[in-house]
């Protein structure tokens, strides 16, 4: 995020003095050439929620958070005093203020857990909650949380929503007036309506990703869930699956964390390094390859859970490149010679405009210079940005490239219009609009294209799974074209659409 992190030690076969010794260590005595032969385009699933996680496929590792606020919950608060929800004036920058009749963005508040009852609250234009000074008035001025900034969350135990607020100086946050917010309360005894330092608190969205998870469990409790997720999920049983029904590749999500592997920096959980290391073993040993897909870049590249956002806000840019070239240096070093690598990927899914496209090319030309200087063979993936750009825009950047991969995302879903169209009408979709959408990211003479994900889930309701499997079959049709192949979303969910194990298993997907 952007606030300022210490810099841990790098795991220690990324050190180049040991390199050579712990990779023939870590691979031997598989390690063969990197050209070992396969053919294009090929046919993948993505380990989603494996070593990055997916809250929505698998809701129960959540269980034990239930009815708990944790990073990045998005909350409003109405005074029950005078009637009227807290807001950051102007949107941070200036004083809290209690005169909003409705609430949207400058009265939702971000939280940043410290412990299940301190918390630090974020604002719409990124700064900190906290005190003015040595005084009472209450402020969102600050671009990094610290003791001022930080309140102890109180619940009324019969009624979680209903809250008081403990700033750091022992006294309470009050409404003392519509313009008027101050920490000075003494009272904190009552729960009734006419307190000034009671809120309705209103929970409207949260995050379910990899900080969510880690920090909210802690770290006493999230390193065995992790690991026993990561030992469990995906297993030799599953490549061995996978091979069987024609795979030829997977393409696994992993967080810019594992280049610190064994002890990354909190609240994150070290281990899944090794967890990806038996990745690479299985995959030789059942004849598959391995696209490393960086899916959580420092700072979040698109705010989303997936890219193990603490908050939902959007942070990568320039500042963040070169520890994000750090990460595929690592990635490129430990895995570049060994025979189940056929290309990693630099990013996935950044956001416009707020990755900016110049910040992005230079970051990818940086990362194909760190993948270069390790193997002259493995592919590098870049993600085209998601949002209102150009799907050509990067093509002209990659031209002079070599051995360089354009991925695009396609799903039928996220837009009112597919909820509105029939079977039929999403198939059409996808033999014109998406063949047209493909073929554009697909020249003669450029970069090899790859459709890195996709799914069978459909967004109208009373869709079947035997509709499911008619659509999978046209977009394999059509995203068999893409040069470099395509790759399912996801191997393993707990929704059947979206899992092409089960999928498979009922025979309505044959690959």
């Amino acid at each position: 995020m952007s606030q300022k992190r210490s810099e841990p030690e790098m795991a220690p076969c990324y050190h180049h003095s040991y390199l050579l010794l712990c990779s023939l260590w870590v691979f031997c005595p598989s390690i063969l050439a990197q050209t070992a032969e396969f053919n294009l385009p090929l046919k993948a699933v993505n380990l989603g929620n494996w070593l990055v996680t997916e809250g929505w496929m698998m809701p129960s590792r959540f269980d034990g958070l239930n009815g708990q606020l944790l990073d990045g919950t998005q909350v409003q608060f109405k005074s029950t005093k005078v009637g009227k929800f807290l807001s950051a004036e102007n949107g941070g920058g200036a004083t809290l203020v209690a005169n909003r009749d409705q609430a949207s963005g400058w009265e939702t508040f971000r939280l940043w857990r410290i412990s299940d009852k301190k918390f630090n609250l974020r604002v719409f234009n990124k700064q900190f909650v906290g005190l003015q000074g040595q005084g009472t008035t209450v402020v969102a001025v600050s671009s990094n949380p610290s003791a001022s900034e930080t309140f102890d969350i109180i619940r009324k135990p019969d009624n979680p929503n209903r809250v008081r607020f403990q700033a750091s100086n022992g006294m309470f946050l009050q409404a003392k007036s519509l313009t008027e917010v101050t920490a000075d309360y003494t009272g904190g005894s009552s729960w009734d309506d006419n307190d000034p330092s009671i809120f309705e608190m209103n929970i409207v969205g949260g995050l379910q990703g990899e900080y969510q998870i880690t920090n909210g469990y802690g770290p006493s409790a999230a390193p065995k869930l992790l690991r026993d997720h990561w030992n469990n999920y995906i297993t030799e049983q599953d490549f061995e699956f996978m091979a069987a029904n024609s795979l030829t590749a997977v393409r696994i999500p992993v967080g810019w964390w594992i280049v610190y592997d064994p002890t990354p920096p909190a609240p994150f959980v070290g281990g899944s390094l090794n967890a990806l290391d038996n990745a690479f073993t299985w995959a030789v040993k059942h004849g598959m390859k391995v696209i490393v897909d960086l899916h959580a870049a420092p700072g979040s590249q698109n705010g989303q859970f997936h890219s193990a956002s603490r908050d939902g806000f959007l942070e990568w840019g320039d500042s963040h490149i070169e520890e994000t070239v750090k990460v595929i240096d690592f990635l490129a070093a430990r895995y570049g010679h060994h025979p189940a690598l056929v290309a990693i990927e630099l990013m996935n899914e950044p956001q416009a405009p707020d990755v900016k496209f110049e910040d992005l090319t230079k970051y990818y030309r940086l990362g194909y210079e760190a993948v270069r200087s390790h193997t002259p063979n493995a592919y590098v993936i870049m993600s085209n940005r998601l949002g209102q750009v150009n799907p050509q825009e990067l093509l002209q950047f990659a031209r002079g490239l070599s051995r360089v991969i354009i991925d695009v995302h396609y799903y039928n879903l996220y837009n009112s219009m597919f909820q509105q169209w029939n079977l039929q009408q999403n198939i059409d979709y996808i033999y014109n609009d998406r063949a047209s959408d493909l073929s554009k990211v697909t020249p003669a003479n450029g970069p090899l294209s790859f459709v890195g994900e996709w799914t069978s889930a459909l967004a109208f309701d009373g869709a079947t799974k035997e509709d499911s499997g008619k659509f999978a079959k046209a977009q394999q049709d059509v995203y068999g074209r893409a040069t470099f192949g395509w790759a399912y979303w996801s191997y393993r969910c707990k929704y059947d659409a979206w899992n092409l194990k089960q999928m498979i298993q009922d025979g309505l997907i044959k690959i």
